[in-house]
């Protein structure tokens, strides 16, 4: 798309070229807002001579990396997201020229494009990007400074939490509905705790996951009778994700991550308190949901943060 310059060149180039303009408008996300649209939509325009097998209307690798490159420029302009310093010298590169009105302006700074940010890494995270609980935490029963926090804390979430929550969870659901368009849709074969992760480390946070052997849960749902393997819950920012059954521990983070993603394939995310079982005792958790009514109830809570005392000895239930 030579020549094209602005906003306003984008415009009236897509309006004389209207199969394009409608193949490039298949490629908006939900939650895009016009402006975020406009300056991605240009990005992917000015970038399409850079990968000769992109076709309008033809689907290929190539097609999927220009989105998926937009869409991490788009990220770091608007959300203040960093990345490795190859790809932001890439997206820098291909950026430029790119006039973004009213861009907006991150807390943290370093040389970038449009918008500055810096992610910065998990304390105690595995090289998965897991952060992975012990069972002592697990169980409730904190140590060290976590319990000095958990003396003075109020048993449950406070009842502003949800509203605390929604805002981070509206720009993950962004972020996830942007890589899942890369990859193609949400499908069985995705490596899910990779979006997962991918996805909450755009925004800065991380994932945790709390892993408990089978054997040792009761109340498991219907059918599930053998002993063997672990399950997993995701949490990220104390909002419960997913839980997921495996054979080991990555295949129980699989399935809890599949699980989690399911619930970003609505119109919407929504932060809730909803009442869990959590060892043999009725409590109040964070949950994200979608706007599709539920018909079963949530898997036994495999891990409490809002506790304000340890916990007896027990199986989870």
């Amino acid at each position: 798309m030579a020549g094209v310059r602005c906003g306003d060149d984008v415009s009236e180039y897509l309006s004389q070229n209207p199969q394009l303009a409608q193949w490039i408008e298949s490629f908006r996300g939900y939650c895009e807002s016009s402006k975020q649209w406009s300056a991605r939509r240009e990005f992917i325009l000015r970038n399409m001579e850079a990968f000769p097998t992109v076709k309008p209307g033809t689907c290929s690798s190539s097609l999927d990396r220009l989105l998926s490159l937009s869409m991490v420029w788009a990220n770091h302009v608007f959300l203040g997201c960093s990345y490795p310093q190859a790809v932001m010298d890439k997206i820098k590169d291909m950026g430029e020229g790119i006039a973004v009105q009213d861009p907006p302006v991150h807390k943290t700074t370093r040389a970038g494009i449009t918008a500055r940010g810096k992610r910065s890494a998990p304390d105690d995270g595995d090289p998965e990007g897991c952060v992975k609980r012990s069972r002592t935490e697990a169980d409730g029963r904190p140590s060290g400074r976590v319990a000095a926090r958990s003396a003075i804390q109020k048993s449950g979430p406070p009842p502003q939490a949800p509203a605390e929550q929604q805002p981070f969870f509206n720009r993950l659901y962004k972020a996830v509905a942007w890589k899942l368009v890369s990859a193609g849709g949400f499908g069985p074969n995705l490596d899910h705790f990779e979006i997962l992760r991918s996805c909450v480390e755009s925004c800065k946070q991380t994932v945790t996951c709390v892993f408990v052997p089978l054997k040792d849960i009761a109340g498991l749902p219907a059918g599930r009778t053998q002993k063997d393997g672990h399950v997993c819950e995701i949490r990220c920012q104390t909002v419960y994700m997913g839980t997921g059954y495996g054979r080991d521990e990555a295949a129980a983070k699989a399935m809890a991550s599949k699980e989690a993603l399911k619930v970003f394939q609505g119109r919407k995310v929504t932060v809730k308190i909803c009442r869990r079982r959590y060892r043999g005792r009725e409590v109040e958790d964070l949950v994200l949901l979608d706007e599709l009514p539920r018909t079963q109830g949530f898997p036994p809570a495999l891990s409490y943060p809002f506790q304000d005392e340890p916990q007896d000895e027990g199986p989870d239930c």
